[in-house]
């Protein structure tokens, strides 16, 4: 009998892959960086085939260290969501580089869009809002840049997925052009309450139809891996993207539990139940999770910038050696000497959604120093999050209690105090922290029906406020000026 779930994890910064066993317990893990493009200001790029091979060795690599494929039952897949990938049906080649969700150059065109009038019906239709962050206006973008590629597309000669469909398809040699409804759900073309394709914005986005792949439930069976790849052919039986495997992989399987991963982004996702919810606080409805025997809608607030803000002090500004150098400077500050740091270096994300805000620093005087911009780096991320918590309420959402996370931010002692400080609500980090594999393999497991359990993860670390509601209230008035400030240079109110 196979003993192992192989989860793939294909982040924005690296490709991973984690053997579990059938209790969900890591066995085997094998990582490679990914290597980002940045062609013009704004502008964010992968190599799919970069992609691919990485993907290809980290699974070879932990194949064989837990004794072969015959000891793999499943593979699941997660995937850093929105990047648009288009390539060529007959040879399988990508006809452009990966636009990574991060990527703007799309920001005129969504801005004619809404101010066009289209934002509600887009809202209304997808959950989601125009923002050059989603992959509509990406794939348009790629076949403009081309009249033979929107010519081949319109005649079916070309396929888009976002990375989980490029890598079954792959995986697959071709034969399955499939993704899952959680990453279809983040495209601006699925209309989220029918879970279908939508012509009505497969027209507004200019996206051919016949690019699309089809759309299956998380668990279900994507179809079995060419066995020249790995020696034998495994069943592909589960995909979700990264924060929807992680609102899995935390056990949020209750509407009003929500998960917080801090990556190079930030996302708070909270699970809202079986009916799609709508926001009228500029938060995302997506598909949480749709299995065999399960529905879930989700309201999530993306944040741009997290641990990316912790490498730019690295390797920009040079402030730091290593992002753990950073709790040491925050320790040694007594407070933030008034400094606050706005890291819209793409813009911001929910609840503002302003892709023209930069990043902004405010409240510098002669005292001063290069600690406080560091520590008003990581300060930034516990601010932002409580703006998203805020939206949440006014959404109507239920009160968190605890807020579960996950990510390498979270390995910061001092950061994950200040987010139960500012945001008022414990937060728990579960003793393993890879929980977006873990929720790619949890869904494998079930769609392979070798699931023991898919509930909350247990053990880890705990941490609760401890500050007074007026130091709490003062510290987000001061954030709130810098976010004013951010937008003002922008030339938004």
């Amino acid at each position: 009998m196979s003993t192992h779930i192989l989860a793939i994890d294909q982040g924005t910064t690296s490709t991973r892959a984690i053997a579990f066993d059938l209790a969900f317990e890591p066995r085997a893990t094998a990582q490679i960086e990914l290597k980002q493009y940045f062609p013009q200001p704004g502008w964010v790029e992968h190599d799919a085939e970069e992609i691919w091979s990485a993907t290809l060795q980290v699974c070879r690599d932990v194949i064989a260290q837990v004794g072969g494929p015959a000891n793999i039952a499943a593979i699941g897949i997660t995937n850093q969501r929105e990047t648009t990938i288009i390539w060529d049906r007959k040879t399988g080649a990508p006809v452009h580089k990966a636009i990574v969700w991060q990527d703007r150059r799309t920001s005129d065109t969504c801005a004619a869009l809404r101010e066009a009038g289209h934002e509600q019906r887009v809202q209304d239709t997808t959950g989601l809002l125009l923002d050059p962050y989603f992959s509509a206006t990406k794939i348009a973008w790629i076949l403009d840049s081309d009249a033979n590629l929107r010519r081949r597309a319109e005649a079916g000669e070309l396929a888009f997925g976002t990375v989980e469909s490029f890598l079954i398809w792959r995986l697959t040699q071709g034969r399955v052009h499939a993704s899952d409804i959680t990453n279809a759900s983040r495209t601006l073309l699925f209309d989220i309450g029918k879970r279908a394709w939508s012509d009505e914005m497969c027209a507004l986005f200019r996206a051919p139809r016949a690019l699309l792949p089809d759309v299956k439930p998380c668990d279900a069976r994507f179809g079995e891996t060419d066995a020249a790849l790995f020696g034998a052919a495994i069943p592909i039986t589960g995909a979700a993207g990264d924060q929807q495997a992680a609102l899995y992989g935390h056990g949020c399987l209750k509407p009003g539990m929500a998960k917080a991963t801090f990556g190079t982004g930030a996302f708070l996702v909270m699970n809202m139940g079986a009916s799609p919810p709508r926001s009228s606080n500029r938060l995302l409805a997506t598909v949480g999770y749709q299995t065999k025997d399960a529905l879930a809608y989700a309201l999530e607030g993306s944040i741009f910038s997290a641990g990316a803000t912790m490498q730019w002090l690295r390797d920009g500004l040079k402030l730091i050696r290593t992002s753990a150098d950073s709790e040491a400077i925050a320790v040694s500050l007594a407070d933030n000497g008034g400094v606050y740091l706005v890291p819209a270096f793409a813009g911001l994300g929910a609840p503002q959604w302003n892709a023209e805000a930069r990043g902004t620093i405010i409240g510098l005087t002669r005292d001063s120093r290069l600690d406080h911009i560091v520590r008003a780096g990581l300060e930034a991320v516990a601010y932002q999050t409580a703006d998203l918590l805020d939206a949440l309420r006014a959404d109507g959402a239920p009160r968190i209690e605890s807020l579960l996370v996950d990510g390498g931010l979270t390995a910061n002692a001092w950061a994950m105090q200040f987010l139960a400080d500012i945001c008022g609500i414990e937060v728990a980090r579960p003793a393993f922290q890879e929980v977006t594999a873990l929720g790619a393999a949890k869904l494998a497991a079930l769609g392979v029906g070798a699931a023991t359990h898919t509930g909350e993860s247990a053990g880890g670390m705990r941490w609760t406020p401890r500050i007074s509601a007026d130091s709490r209230s003062s510290a987000q008035a001061g954030w709130r000026m810098a976010v004013a400030a951010a937008l003002a240079a922008a030339g938004s109110p």
